[in-house]
């Protein structure tokens, strides 16, 4: 056999052998350590689904359920457990404040129905809310209700000639809002009941609720309902309560009361 064959085979076999040792050392290496990591527990707390303006309404699509981790759950939020009907309980509520998206709810940044302050909240930026006495004939036989739109009718004694005294009926305020009747915010979910109270509570600006006050104190003020139809777009603005162009004016005695300080006088306006 020549020397070239034999470093040949002698190659052959210590790479061989190599081999041989190096997967014997493989397969006796110990199995790799498995490293178990601590999950984070968490659960689900309400939080804002958008950004929440102050005053407006928690409707059910502004709320959503999100995980959080447990160790940090401030006893103020609420939590899908503890609560899982809370989106229900304030989807009529109003924001006390802004609420921005991401942000969990608490029940103290909600003021719902029937709670103080919830007037407050539902009225728009600019507004007064102004109670005016109701009855059965003047408020449409109970079927008028938060919400819905109504003109306000004055109806009063003027003097005639010769002593004779006779009745007028004149339009003060058209298509105005009725935020609540007595304490009732809205109708009964299951429709059909009626609300029969003594006073209304309407949304106006600042200038319309002086001339309301100024005018019921004349007269008896009825509320006439008016159609679903006739409301108003407001994206046009012409949702908005309308004086009449009279007392728009001033008042027929050209006399409006001011009370400062308890103190009360009278001034007079142009016609």
């Amino acid at each position: 056999m020549s020397k070239t064959r034999i470093i040949v085979l002698g190659l052959a076999l210590g790479s061989a052998g190599l081999a041989a040792y190096l997967a014997q050392g493989y397969l006796k290496r110990p199995d790799a350590e498995v490293v178990e990591i601590n999950k984070v527990q968490t659960e689900e707390v309400l939080i804002a689904a958008r950004d929440i303006a102050m005053g407006d309404r928690m409707e059910l699509a502004a709320m959503t359920w999100a995980s959080w981790p447990k160790d940090n759950i401030a006893s103020t939020m609420i939590t899908k457990k503890a609560m899982p009907d809370a989106p229900n309980k304030f989807k009529d509520g109003r924001a006390r404040n802004a609420i921005y998206q991401g942000e969990p709810v608490s029940d103290k940044k909600i003021v719902i129905p029937g709670e103080r302050g919830f007037m407050a909240a539902v009225l728009p930026s600019g507004h007064r809310a102004l109670s005016v006495r109701i009855s059965a004939e003047t408020g449409a036989g109970g079927f008028i209700l938060p919400n819905d739109r109504v003109d306000i009718i004055l109806t009063r004694k003027v003097s005639g000639g010769k002593g004779a005294d006779r009745q007028t009926s004149e339009t003060v305020l058209t298509n105005v809002r009725v935020l609540a009747i007595d304490q009732t915010y809205k109708q009964d979910e299951k429709g059909g009941q009626v609300v029969v109270g003594k006073t209304a509570t309407v949304e106006l600006a600042p200038v319309q609720a002086e001339v309301l006050s100024m005018v019921e104190s004349s007269g008896q003020l009825s509320l006439a309902l008016r159609s679903i139809s006739d409301s108003g777009d407001s994206r046009l603005g012409d949702d908005k309560p309308m004086l009449s162009e009279k007392f728009t004016r001033g008042s027929s005695s050209g006399e409006v009361s001011l009370s400062r300080w308890g103190v009360t006088s009278y001034t007079s306006s142009s016609k």
